[in-house]
C-alpha cells in the first residue's frame, strides 16, 4: 500500500505530464470503444433491418442488388415483375401474405416506394417488429396520399394535411415532376432506425396514377394529359411492379417455393433469402469495418508508447529520486514496483476517463447520430467483449510499465547518489 501512495505522490508532483498522458490514453480508448460500439450496433441494426420476410422476389440479376434496391432503397432493378406473375405466387397455397413494390421516383433525395396495405400489416423489422404509425393513418382508397416514413418527415418538416409533389426518377435535383397530381400527407410513421424511415409510402394506385398519361418514359402533353380527378375514375390495377416479398404458411416451404420462383417459366426472377443474403452484404462491407478496428487499436498502442516515453523520459530526472530511495532501505524491486503502478495508474485514469467520455459522447450525439443515419447508440454498460479490451488495455499498461521498471532496477545507488552533468 506505501509503494501506491508513493506512485501516486510521484505522479502528483509531475500532474501536468501525468495529466496529458492519461488524457492521450483516455482519448484512445473513447475511440475505440465507439468504434466498437458503432461497429456492433451498426451490425445489429444492418441485420434487423427486415424480419419476418421468408423470400424476396425480384427481377433476375444478383440477390445483393434485389436486396439493396428492395430493403435498402439503394440502385435500381434490372427489369419489372408483371403483375400477373406476382398474383401467381402471392396466391400460392404456401403462401401467407405477399407485399408488392414498386419503386421508380423520388422527393427531394428521398426515395418514393409504392405498395398496399399489406405492407403496414404484415412488413417487420428487428426483432419482429411490426409498423407503427406516429400520427394518422395508412393511405386508403384516395390514390393520391402519402405516409412518410420518420425521417422524411422531420427533415422536410412536413405534418398531416400537407401537399407534396413526387418527381419521376430518383435524382436529388429532378427536371420532371408529377406537379399535376400532388398527394396529401396523411400518415407518418415511428421511427425504426431502418430504410423506411427515409421513404415515402403511396399505394400501387397512386403509382400507377401518376405515370397514367406518359408513354415510353415520356409525360403526354396538351389533351392527351390526365388530370387527377380523371385518375381517381380510372382503372388503376398496375400492370407491373418493382419486386415482392413472401410470407409463407411454414418455413419448410421456403426452399421449395425459392425453386418454383427460381425456375418459373413465364418470366425470369430471382428469390432470395434475406438473412442469407444480408450476411453476403456485410461480408462485402467487414474488410473497412476491420481495417477502422484495427486503426483504433493502434492510435491506443500509440497512446501507451506515449506513456512508455513520458515514463522513460523522466527517468533521468529521478536519478536521484531512486537513490534516495534505496539509501532508506528500498529495494531493487520496489523501486522497479513503483514504475510498473505509475503506469498502471497513468492507464487506469486513462481507461476509466475514455469509458466516461464516451458516455457523455453518446449521450450528447445519440440524438443528431440516429436521425442523421437512422444508427441508434444506447447508453448500456460495456459488452463482455468491451471489458476484456479495456482488461487488455490495462495488462498492455503493465507489460510497457516493466520496460522503465527493468531499467531502474538495473540503477545502482552510486549513479544516482551524485549524477555526473
Amino acid at each position: 500500500m506505501y509503494l501506491f501512495r508513493l506512485a501516486m505522490a510521484s505522479l502528483a508532483n509531475r500532474r501536468f505530464t501525468a495529466f496529458l498522458t492519461a488524457f492521450a490514453i483516455a482519448l484512445s480508448v473513447c475511440l475505440l470503444l465507439a468504434v466498437e460500439r458503432v461497429r456492433t450496433e451498426a451490425r445489429a441494426s444492418f441485420a434487423s433491418t427486415i424480419s419476418g420476410t421468408d423470400l424476396i422476389v425480384g427481377a433476375r440479376s444478383g440477390s445483393i442488388n434485389l436486396l439493396l434496391y428492395s430493403v435498402f432503397r439503394i440502385g435500381n432493378a434490372t427489369n419489372n415483375i408483371r403483375w400477373d406473375s406476382f398474383e401467381h405466387f402471392a396466391n400460392d397455397p404456401h403462401v401467407k401474405w405477399a407485399i408488392p413494390i414498386s419503386l421508380g421516383d423520388s422527393h427531394r433525395g428521398y426515395r418514393v416506394m409504392g405498395t398496399n396495405e399489406a405492407y403496414f400489416e404484415h412488413y417487420q423489422y428487428g426483432h419482429q417488429q411490426s409498423l407503427e404509425l406516429a400520427t394518422g393513418r395508412a393511405f386508403a382508397t384516395d390514390p393520391f396520399e402519402v405516409v412518410l416514413g420518420a425521417e422524411v418527415a422531420d427533415a422536410l418538416k412536413y405534418k398531416l394535411g400537407d401537399k407534396l409533389v413526387l418527381a419521376h426518377g430518383v435524382a436529388v435535383v429532378s427536371l420532371v415532376k408529377h406537379d399535376d397530381k400532388p398527394f396529401t400527407v396523411v400518415g407518418i410513421l415511428k421511427r425504426t432506425g431502418t430504410p423506411v424511415d427515409r421513404t415515402l409510402h403511396i399505394s400501387l394506385g397512386g403509382m400507377e396514377a401518376i405515370h397514367i398519361d406518359w408513354h415510353n418514359g415520356v409525360p403526354a402533353h396538351g389533351a392527351g394529359r390526365i388530370s387527377a380527378d380523371q385518375a381517381r375514375n380510372m382503372d388503376l390495377t398496375p400492370t407491373a411492379i418493382t419486386a415482392f416479398m413472401l410470407g409463407l404458411n411454414n418455413k419448410i416451404a421456403t426452399f421449395a417455393v425459392q425453386r418454383d420462383i427460381n425456375e418459373f417459366r413465364g418470366e425470369p426472377m430471382l428469390a432470395i433469402l434475406p438473412g442469407v443474403a444480408l450476411q453476403e452484404l456485410w461480408s462485402l462491407m467487414s474488410t473497412a469495418e476491420q481495417a477502422l478496428f484495427i486503426i483504433s487499436l493502434f492510435v491506443v498502442v500509440t497512446g501507451l508508447i506515449g506513456m512508455l516515453t513520458a515514463i522513460l523520459t523522466s527517468l533521468n530526472e529521478r536519478r536521484r529520486e531512486m537513490a534516495i530511495l534505496r539509501s532508506v532501505g528500498a529495494r531493487p524491486w520496489h523501486i522497479a514496483s513503483l514504475l510498473i503502478l505509475e503506469a498502471f495508474a497513468l492507464a487506469l485514469a486513462g481507461v476509466v476517463s475514455g469509458v466516461v467520455l464516451l458516455y457523455v459522447g453518446i449521450a450528447s450525439a445519440q440524438g443528431f447520430v440516429q436521425s442523421n443515419y437512422g444508427l441508434f447508440l444506447p447508453l448500456s454498460l460495456p459488452s463482455a467483449y468491451e471489458w476484456s479490451l479495456l482488461g487488455g488495455i490495462l495488462l498492455a499498461a503493465l507489460l510497457i510499465g516493466t520496460v522503465p521498471a527493468w531499467r531502474a532496477y538495473r540503477q545502482s545507488l552510486a549513479d544516482g547518489l551524485s549524477i555526473r552533468l
